[in-house]
């Protein structure tokens, strides 16, 4: 039996400066996730593409325009008691036009890699994070929250191997802990 009976697709973007080993992330100014540091991302529009999404909600957010955006992770976020699940598709950014600026979403700031603020930020980001920032691995996996949305009551996270390649989407069907 599925925990969800249908899933809402998200795109959330990490530019990252390898070089100095940071990642630039906003806080969250109004809406879901306000007072979190976070990814740049959001809903996609009707007839968007999850890559067009992550395009402009990066541009609506922060000023800038990914020039080299990367898919590298999947997760399938579900929270007790609510049937819609999250289906959150990640992207890694090291190349942009623009600077950086804050919007009435978001504002952007640089953390160094080995100081980023996980206590600051959604309880699952610390344990997807090294994928991106330390093995360099494409992953995907489910986090199922309590209905508090900060406590995490499962997680399943799996680094894909250099021959795999991520999943269009989740099967409904499939999404169980």
């Amino acid at each position: 039996m599925s925990l969800i009976s249908s899933i809402k697709k998200l795109t959330l973007v990490l530019t990252l400066d390898e070089q100095k080993e940071k990642v630039l992330l906003g806080m969250k100014k109004r809406g879901f996730g306000a007072g979190k540091y976070n990814g740049f991302g959001g809903k996609l529009e009707p007839g968007e593409t999850v890559e067009e999404a992550a395009i402009r909600e990066l541009w609506e957010e922060a000023e800038i325009k990914a020039l080299d955006l990367k898919r590298v992770g999947m997760i399938m976020f579900t929270f007790e008691k609510d049937p819609v699940g999250l289906e959150v598709h990640i992207f890694t950014t090291t190349q942009y036009e623009g600077k950086p600026t804050e919007t009435e979403e978001m504002k952007p700031e640089w953390f160094d890699y080995k100081d980023i603020p996980f206590q600051s930020m959604w309880a699952d980001d610390q344990h997807w994070f090294p994928y991106i920032i330390e093995y360099h691995q494409a992953f995907t996996g489910h986090i199922h929250f309590a209905e508090d949305q900060t406590t995490i009551l499962k997680k399943h996270l799996i680094g894909l191997k250099d021959d795999e390649v991520l999943e269009a989407g989740f099967n409904i069907e499939k999404v169980i802990l």
